[in-house]
């Protein structure tokens, strides 16, 4: 092993509690009577945002659908710049003393910008080398993780994530699979399985 990819939601903050109230501010304010709750979003993140848009407005058109999880999209964003939401516990000394081994990066099936602003409300961005994500790329997980791998030439990297999706991403870009165990989803098979971040250090 000679890098690590980690996902973000579920892997290196829970944001969950400040989006749905952000999005259902969004859907108030469209006069669209659907709520979402934190719970809700932990199964759905990890997709790519127009799945998620298709699960929480299935009666809407595509073009609906896609506006309005860009306005949700865009109201998170003021929400996490003003609050931000919380780190999982230990996650910063563990990437403190892996990023004096390894290089970190990351890759999500986030929006554009919001890794970024991950990054600033958490301070965690001086750990790592690089990232990706489909608002950058137009492309999907296993994609970016390939990108990720020929652009900095990793020869043995490893994937930290929490859902069933980023175990299939990893399946297709031919990645070993970390299961975060502490976040939002379930895997059966994983390659190697954490309970809390800091268990990466006994792992590598």
């Amino acid at each position: 092993m000679d890098s690590i990819i980690f996902d973000i939601d579920g892997t290196i903050w829970n944001s969950t509690d400040v989006v749905a109230d952000a999005w259902n501010a969004t859907l108030e304010k469209e006069n669209i009577d659907i709520r979402v709750t934190a719970r809700q979003l932990q199964g759905l993140f990890g997709r790519l945002l127009p799945d998620i848009a298709k699960a929480i407005l299935p009666e809407y058109s595509e073009a609906q659908q896609l506006r309005i999880i860009d306005l949700c999209c865009q109201a998170e964003h003021e929400a996490l710049r003003q609050t931000g939401a919380p780190v999982y516990q230990g996650l910063e000394a563990t990437l403190k003393e892996l990023s004096s081994r390894y290089p970190l990066f990351v890759v999500s099936n986030c929006q554009a910008g919001y890794i970024e602003l991950v990054f600033e409300k958490t301070g965690l961005g001086c750990y790592f080398t690089g990232h990706l994500c489909p608002g950058d790329t137009g492309e999907a997980k296993a994609a970016n993780i390939r990108s990720i791998v020929q652009k900095y030439h990793l020869k043995a990297p490893v994937y930290v994530g929490d859902t069933f999706g980023d175990y299939q991403a990893c399946q297709e870009a031919g990645v070993p699979f970390v299961f975060a165990s502490y976040g939002f989803g379930q895997v059966d098979t994983p390659d190697y399985t954490i309970q809390k971040p800091a268990d990466l250090l006994k792992l590598f």
